[in-house]
Order: structure tokens, then sequence, then C-alpha cells
């Protein structure tokens, strides 16, 4: 009976080995696994990095750009109240202009008909 044990003890011995040995493969092959789904997660992360690096440049020259166009406008809008200062002098101006040529016609009208001259043909 003791040969049996032995043989039942190595049998068994053999099995555990075996369960322990599939187990331990199994394990491994569960954490290569993940190891290559975290090495392609870093894989993936590396792309959009780079990618969203690129977005980055692009933001800031944009930025650069719309500090240039803000400066830009700041001059402009000097120039278009100078502009429109202009515009409310000629404004004026017509309307002196305008004052004096009746004031004229109307001294030509006294002098013609103090001189009694025919008005002219114009």
């Amino acid at each position: 009976m003791a040969c049996g044990k032995e043989s039942e003890q190595d049998q068994l011995a053999a099995s555990l080995n075996d369960l322990f040995t599939n187990v331990s493969t199994m394990i491994k092959g569960e954490l290569q696994g993940t190891n290559n789904v975290l090495e392609l997660l870093e894989k993936m992360n590396a792309r959009v990095a780079e990618e969203y690096k690129g977005y980055g440049d692009v933001a800031s020259g944009l930025s650069v750009f719309v500090e240039q166009l803000k400066l830009k406008s700041c001059t402009f809008d000097d120039h278009v109240q100078q502009l429109d200062a202009i515009e409310q002098h000629v404004t004026e101006f017509e309307a002196v202009i305008s004052v004096l040529d009746k004031y004229v016609s109307m001294l030509e009208s006294k002098m013609q008909s103090a001189y009694q001259i025919p008005p002219s043909l114009k």
C-alpha cells in the first residue's frame, strides 16, 4: 500500500505541478496581453500628443496674428478718427461755401440792379 500511496502522491504532485504550470502560463499570457494593451495605449498617447503639439503651434501662431491685427486696428482707429474729423470739416466748409455762394449771388444781384447791367448769360 505504501507504493500505491506514493504513486497517488506522485500523480497528485504531477497534477498540481501541471495545474500551477498552466495557471502560471495563463497569468503570463494575461500579463503579456495587458502589456500589449499598455504599449498600444502608450503609442496612441504619443501620437495624440504629437498631433496636439501641432495644434498648439497653430494656436500660438494665431495668437501672434491676432495681436498684430489688434495693433493694426489701433492705428486704423486713429486714421478713421482723422478721416471723420476731415469729413466734419468738409461738411462745415461746404456749408460756409453755400452761404458765401448765396451772399455773392445776392451781391451780384444788387450790383446789377444798382448799375442796371443786364444779367450775364451763363
